[in-house]
């Protein structure tokens, strides 16, 4: 039995989760937070197999503990989970983990695989940073506390923008002053690549081909937002660019805009780059335009009849469409059409909103399945569920997302080589 502790960290907390890789199995997961506070939380789920119901379908059961107590930094917060594990299982000993996996957000232009962690790799993480700022110094200090934990194991860095370095120069290229843009490494990156590739790949062992001979299309929606054009397993497009700002309207972000109007918002509002910066990435999207970030919130103030809660979401949707079209022209149509991430699979107002007008493309989406999907109807595969109707000649699928299996087979896939 092998199984791989995957990583997720931030400045002030990190999530991890123990999954054994024969059978795909998330062992443990849990949540050290509020690092560096007065008081920190620490949160540890254990799963086990409680029975078996019926064609094979086990069950399991799942008992979580909770403490509050100082944590100081990251290096500490390490030892609350390895304390979880002695105290609450599954025994380590028991279950050793071959490799450590670790999410970090920004690859640049350096990195497009998965990759062993070197001091070389840590000072590469770390120039990054001018990149992500808000994220690589929190993934690189998972990594070093992560190392000193684990000290006897290789420790493996998952990249957000890796899948998407598959871009053609026409596709990541800006068009602004060309040496400008080498100097200060401006050009688009994509995000949320971990996803993507999970779910490209899922979708195409579902409908039974090799993922190279479809055209796919992913959207991945919750509060952060991105869709993907796929060929061939090739990432060919993304909407995310230089920083997750760019493309769809989100939770908290604007998407896109004329830029010119930051310049106007600086000469006539007096605003800084902070409060700038802060506008768009915190008070913008659903957020700012119908004061919340959440689309169930917004499709309960749209039955009361909020007329700023109807047009937020008619933006959502047109921008939905716009991104489809346009994607579809890209790869010149789509075998497939996957939704997933919170919105993606839990809301079959937006799926059937997003393809409303792709008919003309062979899009047809089966009403009773589609909100069967929201109804926590089960799935197949993976819990994946079809919403096409049978005569659709696009399979548009409910795939959910598994960002930390897939770091952990990317991780595996490194540490077994």
């Amino acid at each position: 039995m092998s199984t791989v502790l995957v990583v997720n960290s931030g400045s002030s907390s990190f999530k991890y989760q123990l999954i054994e890789m024969d059978g795909e199995t998330t062992l443990a997961s849990g949540l050290v937070e509020r690092i560096g506070d007065a008081e920190g939380r620490a949160k540890h789920t254990v799963f086990a197999p409680a029975a078996t119901a019926g064609e094979g379908a086990a069950t399991f059961t799942e008992a979580t503990y909770k403490r509050r107590l100082p944590i100081p930094d990251h290096t500490a917060g390490f030892r609350v989970m390895l304390e979880a594990f002695a105290e609450n299982g599954p025994a380590l000993d028991a279950h050793p983990p071959v490799a450590v996996g670790h999410r970090v957000v920004h690859g640049g232009a350096r990195f497009f695989e998965p990759t062993l962690v070197t001091p070389l790799v840590e000072i590469n993480i770390d120039e990054l940073s001018v990149l992500a700022p808000l994220h690589n110094p929190a993934n690189l200090a998972g990594i070093v506390a992560a190392k000193k934990a684990f000290p006897a194991v290789p420790h493996v860095a998952v990249f957000d923008t890796a899948f998407h370095q598959t871009l053609s120069p026409a596709a990541y290229t800006y068009a602004i002053d060309a040496k400008l843009a080498a100097d200060h490494r401006i050009r688009r990156y994509g995000f949320h690549g971990t996803s993507h590739k999970f779910v490209s790949e899922a979708a195409a062992a579902f409908v039974g081909r090799p993922v190279a001979e479809l055209k796919q299309l992913v959207f991945h929606l919750g509060n952060g937002a991105s869709v993907t054009a796929i060929d061939g397993g090739r990432s060919v497009e993304t909407s995310m660019g230089f920083t997750p700002l760019e493309g769809l309207v989100m939770g908290t972000r604007s998407g896109d805009l004329d830029p010119a109007i930051l310049f106007h918002l600086a000469r006539r509002e007096g605003m800084s780059i902070a409060d700038l910066d802060a506008l768009l990435n915190k008070r913008s999207g659903l957020l700012g335009m119908a004061g919340s970030n959440d689309l169930r919130d917004i499709r309960a103030a749209i039955e009361k009849g909020d007329a700023s809660a109807v047009l937020a979401y008619e933006v959502y949707v047109h921008r939905l469409r716009q991104y489809a079209g346009a994607y579809l022209a890209h790869l010149g149509g789509a075998d497939v059409i996957s939704f997933t991430a919170g919105v993606g699979e839990n809301a079959p107002h937006v799926r059937a909103a997003a393809l409303e007008t792709l008919a003309f493309a062979g899009v047809e989406i089966d009403a009773e399945r589609n909100h069967a999907v929201g109804r926590g109807a089960p799935g197949a595969d993976g819990g994946i569920h079809v919403i096409s109707t049978d005569e659709s000649r696009v399979i548009v699928l409910v795939v959910p997302t598994d960002e930390e299996l897939e770091i952990a087979r990317q991780t595996l896939s490194v540490a077994s080589a």
